[in-house]
């Protein structure tokens, strides 16, 4: 075990700095130049020897190779570089909205769980009724239905029916946690519902797999309760592709949440990433593109370890 552990964490570096090659490369590939976005978008005449000067003092005019080199001596020192548009440290720029999207993606997979694992285990354990025909109508509704649509509508039916407004200023919990809660809980319920309805389908498409194993038959046949036979015997290994779906989601609202956080007046990770691509902001961007793969390669690892605790037969060599 402790090898493994090991063995991944090492992985992790060349992974990074993989993506960091990838990333550092398509967007000067890509179409665009934000020298010129800055200084001629605003329709003056700026003469060539201003952007060529703007380009040096941003570092634009050296080969790619050495733009490369002085990025990755700034991540080797923990330092992201300086936003090309702000002039403020990227590092600040990603820990000022990172707080919102974090809790907002651990508000929305709790929502997710919370109602995902008891639908899908009621639609497997009552194959073929009611329930597991309502738990695949909730499923597929939520997969059909946009979280920002749901958002839109979640704001229309408050305003219409209560007369009441989210807030639309962001509040620390640590602040005031009431009013904390009274924005993120609208948005945590309209993402968590779509998250929900993949966790369901999969809770239930695995325990019904679980179910046809013969020691879970041999438990029935034993006149063990319901109730353990599907805690301690089926459940529990039925999780395991629960688990990897539930983290991947987890991983992908750290930075999907773009068109959400719009409805709901939340500057957080997503809307930072479409301002930085839409400015052109390299720096930025490189820096919150490893933020995105360090989550997934958390979440990934995570879930690996966490295998081993549902099931004890997994052994990690």
């Amino acid at each position: 075990m402790t090898r493994y552990v090991l063995t991944r964490l090492l992985l992790i570096l060349p992974t990074l700095v993989t993506v960091a090659v990838l990333i550092f490369v398509i967007m000067r590939v890509v179409p665009g130049d934000i020298v010129a976005l800055r200084l001629v978008l605003g329709g003056s005449y700026i003469t060539p020897g201003v952007l060529e000067a703007e380009r040096a003092r941003l570092g634009l005019d050296k080969p790619m190779w050495a733009q490369f080199v002085d990025y990755l001596a700034g991540l080797v020192r923990l330092d992201l570089g300086t936003s090309m548009w702000s002039g403020a440290p990227v590092a600040r720029e990603i820990a000022i909205r990172l707080p919102l999207t974090l809790q907002l993606a651990v508000m929305a997979t709790l929502v997710a769980v919370a109602v995902a694992i008891p639908l899908g285990t009621l639609a497997a354990v009552y194959r073929g009724r009611w329930i597991d025909h309502a738990v695949q109508v909730f499923s597929v509704a939520g997969l059909a239905v946009p979280s920002f649509w749901l958002g839109i509508l979640l704001i229309l039916f408050l305003l219409t029916v209560f007369h009441y407004l989210p807030p639309l200023t962001y509040t620390p919990p640590w602040v005031d946690l009431r009013a904390n809660l009274a924005q993120l809980v609208w948005p945590a319920l309209a993402v968590g519902y779509r998250y929900s309805a993949v966790a369901a389908r999969m809770t239930r498409s695995a325990l019904l797999d679980v179910l046809r194993e013969d020691y879970v038959r041999t438990a029935w046949a034993k006149g063990l309760e319901r109730r353990v036979i599907l805690r301690r015997h089926a459940l529990r290994n039925a999780l395991l592709p629960v688990v990897t779906v539930i983290g991947l989601e987890f991983a992908f609202l750290i930075g999907g949440l773009v068109v959400t956080e719009q409805v709901f007046n939340l500057n957080g990770v997503g809307k930072l990433i479409v301002d930085a691509i839409s400015q052109r902001d390299y720096t930025l961007i490189q820096g919150l593109m490893l933020l995105v793969a360090s989550a997934y390669i958390l979440v990934n690892f995570l879930t690996d370890l966490l295998y081993a605790w549902l099931d004890p037969r997994i052994t990690f060599g």
